[in-house]
């Protein structure tokens, strides 16, 4: 983290990247001194409510971050920097997003998260480059018309918000394959009556004793555990009770607790009763730790794609298999009513022998509300997500990759969101590859 002083010591020349959080609540002027170098701000954890009216002037400025500030209004100036690629005021106050903020040919990346917005306005006809667009927790109850000639779009997040209903052109976008859409209006019935459908057993708090932590994600962090009198060892999700990227924590909950049991899935096994702070929290199975994480999450380069270590590589029979499992995972919650809404190898555990494990339903949500014809369409959705997946694997097998297995790649990534294949198609072409 920098520091003021530093910086209005003239010790920061020629930096690409800045990073301040401390308190400050207005604008540092001596910023402007970094015009010709600076790529990357990050004013997060202030307390500012305003930019200044030529911010233009950071002329190569590619990413801003303001989250968790006192912003009412996201502001215009934001829309004069032209080399923008990606835009954060997650945790502000903002209500009113003027339509001259997102003139930006070049954005890519926009999370308005966690504000107080009613109404997005229309995006001009230039901003035809986003890819990811996150607006859960939020007071929307639709979406500008205009988003629907965005091609590239990617990742949406309006999870919740106040939508009665979808808008009938999002499930017809060629390219978006991550949608998270839970805790709005039109969901809300349907999480309760899978979780009526769908208990799991409850276990009290004094029952378990925590161990080491093991991971932590936007809505919480899991611990490894033991369980009962036996000591049986698990794994415990806490959950931090706040909005998230994703949405809210209880629909994540809702998903795990109504994605049942199923071996190549790692969903929940009990509730958590009597946390002393009220917390809640899930019981899940704990993985063999031989299993690790196939990939990073997206990076600022990347956007909406997975980051894979430089020498992450295995055979194709390893990349059957773990498509395999994942293809059987995805089609066991479709049956089920549940979209995944993050289908991505960052949220996959696999290892050679025993291929791949999904978890984390963060972006999870329910169908049940909602038509055979449209259910149908937001599942097609994910196929893309899984085309994806089968490419980065493909990419990294060491010998000749199956052919089928290609084709199916081809098959799920198509523009046509009604001609790509379902799960259970696409579970039973893998299984026979395998059965070779």
């Amino acid at each position: 983290m920098d520091t003021l002083a530093e910086l209005r010591a003239g010790r920061l020349a020629g930096a690409t990247r800045l990073d301040l959080s401390c308190g400050l609540t207005e604008f540092p002027r001596e910023i402007f001194d970094l015009a010709d170098s600076l790529e990357t701000l990050n004013l997060s954890g202030n307390a500012l409510d305003a930019l200044p009216a030529d911010l233009g002037r950071l002329h190569r400025l590619r990413v801003l971050f303001c989250s968790d500030n006192r912003f009412t209004q996201l502001p215009e100036s934001v829309g004069q920097c032209q080399a923008l690629e990606m835009v954060g005021f997650k945790a502000n106050r903002i209500r009113t997003v003027p339509a001259a903020t997102l003139q930006l040919r070049s954005l890519r990346w926009l999370i308005l998260t966690d504000n107080q917005i009613e109404t997005m306005p229309e995006l001009p006809g230039q901003c035809t480059a986003m890819q990811k667009l996150m607006l859960a927790g939020n007071q929307l109850r639709a979406l500008p018309e205009s988003l629907a000639a965005c091609g590239r779009l990617e990742l949406l997040r309006i999870s919740a918000n106040r939508f009665e209903a979808l808008p009938p052109w999002l499930l017809s976008l060629p390219r978006l394959s991550w949608l998270a859409g839970a805790g709005n209006p039109f969901d809300m019935q349907a999480e309760e009556a899978a979780i009526a459908a769908q208990s799991v057993p409850h276990v009290d708090w004094r029952d378990l004793a925590l161990g080491q932590k093991l991971g932590e994600g936007a809505s919480g962090v899991i611990h490894e555990a033991a369980l009962g009198p036996a000591s049986q060892p698990v794994a415990v999700k806490l959950f931090k009770g706040a909005v998230t990227s994703d949405g809210w924590p209880h629909s994540e909950m809702a998903a795990s607790i109504a994605a049942g049991a199923h071996p190549t899935l790692i969903a929940a096994q009990s509730r958590i009763d009597g946390h002393p702070d009220g917390t809640q929290g899930l019981v899940m199975a704990l993985v063999d730790p031989s299993f690790r994480t196939l990939a990073g999450p997206p990076s600022l380069a990347s956007c909406t794609r997975d980051v894979y270590p430089a020498d992450a590589q295995w055979t194709s029979a390893v990349a059957l298999r773990i498509a395999r499992d994942i293809a059987s995972a995805m089609q066991h919650l479709h049956a089920r009513g549940i979209l995944h809404g993050d289908l991505y190898a960052h949220n996959i555990l696999w290892n050679a022998q025993g291929g791949g494990l999904l978890g984390d339903f963060g972006a999870a949500w329910m169908t049940g509300a909602l038509g055979p014809v449209q259910a149908g369409a937001l599942q097609r959705l994910e196929m893309r997500a899984f085309g994806c997946l089968l490419e980065e694997l493909l990419e990294r097998c060491g010998d000749a990759p199956p052919q089928a297995m290609a084709a199916l790649k081809d098959r799920c990534m198509q523009a046509d969101v009604s001609a790509r294949p379902s799960f259970a198609e696409a579970l039973a072409l893998l299984q026979g590859e395998l059965s070779q």
